[in-house]
């Protein structure tokens, strides 16, 4: 089954020869190329972050059918095609998880917390709610060692308010992670870095 729409491979042609020579590997290209797609913005090329481990740890999490939680609507709305197409992974959203804020947290700040609770070994997808990726990495910090924690924490909030903030605290945590460097992100590129990296994931599965 492909999954990749006939435009979508033509779009895929004309970004790769606007790129030309590149330094990263296939499957950091193959997410930043998506990413691209999304946005029309080749600065993604240097904007993303790949952490060690990040892909394999996302591959294989995202093959056993893990839940991922988006932080806002929309992330969620542009990954559930892909999702559904490939492994059907079950896609929350932090307000799926609360009907109200908890005095000093945004709306989606708490029901996130309430969904790490619940899913803690989740894959966390962040393109428009850094106070909701800063209380997930503070409450990651926290935790004792043998806790389960996330395969994968993708960290694309845009923006100008705690979104550098968001992305450093991300950067500490020693957990897989893909992130956007700067203010740039948004939900549009998280869902197209999860969307990639179901598409790999697929892909080698069908190889085998």
């Amino acid at each position: 089954m492909g999954l990749n729409h006939p435009i979508l491979e033509q779009s895929f042609a004309v970004i790769d020869r606007q790129v030309g020579a590149h330094s990263l590997s296939p499957q950091e290209y193959a997410l930043a190329r998506r990413v691209i797609h999304a946005t029309a913005d080749f600065d993604y090329l240097t904007l993303l972050r790949v952490g060690a481990g990040a892909i394999p740890a996302a591959l294989e999490a995202l093959r056993k059918g893990t839940p991922i939680a988006a932080d806002v609507t929309m992330t969620r709305q542009g990954i559930l095609g892909m999702a559904a197409k490939t492994f059907q992974n079950p896609v929350l959203t932090a307000l799926d998880f609360t009907a109200e804020a908890e005095a000093g947290k945004t709306r989606t700040e708490t029901g996130l917390l309430h969904c790490f609770a619940q899913y803690p070994s989740a894959v966390y997808v962040f393109g428009n709610a850094p106070t909701a990726l800063l209380a997930l990495c503070r409450t990651i910090e926290s935790l004792p060692p043998q806790a389960p924690r996330p395969p994968l924490i993708i960290g694309a909030p845009v923006g100008f308010i705690s979104v550098l903030e968001a992305k450093a605290a991300l950067a500490r945590l020693p957990v897989p992670q893909i992130a956007i460097e700067g203010n740039k992100g948004g939900s549009p590129v998280a869902a197209a870095l999860v969307n990639a990296l179901l598409v790999l994931a697929y892909s080698e599965t069908s190889k085998d």
